[in-house]
């Protein structure tokens, strides 16, 4: 990883509200170079432990150098070692509980039930807690004053995107939503100053929506994603970024958690929209409601 990286992962950090500490290095996890990615692991799988450990204990623990746990802190926003494990302890007295144990082949019917309520109202909680207020009135703010909307989505986003564009319409957005890899390139390619793409994907590496983002950016439109991943490929095409928490376990219906996080973030944008312009929202309301009155029973 370049100084210039690793700057810019310092820069993002350094805004983040250290009382979700945790979330943080999730988001960050992909960024770090394969020996912070072994401190990190020890640190989300053994929180409690390593505010008991010294800085040598935990680079023993993480098989790494003293150096690496300390360059680890600073990357994610702390000036030290202890200021970091300060944070960790105020976090387990109020914990984020953003880790959940998997549906085991023994869990009764009642057990599943929970777990998977929990992770998906978990998914929305932590959502909220990685919001970052200044880049939600920026998307906010230029979805309101745009020409045209796009979403782009593919796979499991495809849906969300689907779904942001009905929401979009109904309060009078021109909006449109682009889930196959040529007609988001083609569409994309339509787009000019004072045009929105919003590309969508949990992993950020989605490359198809990646691709379509860069050009519409070419094009001179604004583009905001929305992803799991602080630093990732899409992050690096976007203007504004928003964040979604969602842990996907391959038993726990993750997908499913990974959707409600997206859903949850654009609720709050078009709620917020709506707000800001309550009487043409209520009118278009209206008019796409009697547009398909008649084709209900």
């Amino acid at each position: 990883m370049s100084e210039r990286q690793e700057d810019g992962i310092e820069a993002l950090s350094a805004g983040a509200v250290k009382t979700n500490t945790l979330l943080q290095i999730q988001s960050l996890l992909p960024s770090f170079t394969k020996s912070e990615q072994k401190v990190a692991q020890i640190v989300l799988t053994q929180t409690e432990g390593v505010i008991y450990s010294s800085v040598i204990d935990l680079a023993e623990k993480a098989e790494v150098g003293e150096t690496t746990v300390l360059r680890f802190c600073r990357k994610i926003g702390f000036r030290g070692y202890q200021e970091f494990k300060l944070a960790l302890a105020q976090e387990l007295v109020n914990p984020v509980k953003n880790l959940h144990g998997e549906v085991g082949e023994d869990d009764s019917l009642g057990i599943i039930m929970q777990k998977v309520t929990a992770t998906n109202r978990q998914a929305i909680e932590d959502t909220s807690a990685l919001f970052d207020m200044e880049q939600l009135e920026r998307c906010v703010e230029q979805l309101r004053t745009a020409g045209t909307i796009h979403f782009y989505g593919v796979g499991t986003s495809a849906v969300t995107a689907q779904d942001a564009k009905y929401t979009c319409l109904r309060i009078g957005l021109r909006v449109d939503a682009f889930t196959e890899s040529h007609l988001q390139a083609m569409a994309a390619a339509t787009l000019g100053p004072g045009d929105v793409a919003v590309g969508l994907s949990v992993s950020g590496s989605t490359k198809d929506t990646i691709d379509s983002l860069k050009v519409a950016k070419e094009a001179g439109a604004t583009v905001i994603c929305i992803t799991h991943y602080r630093r990732s490929p899409i992050t690096n095409v976007a203007d504004i970024t928003l964040l979604t928490a969602a842990q996907e376990g391959p038993l726990q219906g993750g997908s499913l958690a990974a959707k409600m996080a997206q859903l949850h973030v654009l609720d709050v944008i078009c709620t917020a929209l709506t707000m800001q312009n309550k009487e043409k929202a209520l009118m278009y309301k209206e008019r796409t409601a009697k547009a398909v009155l008649e084709r209900k029973y």
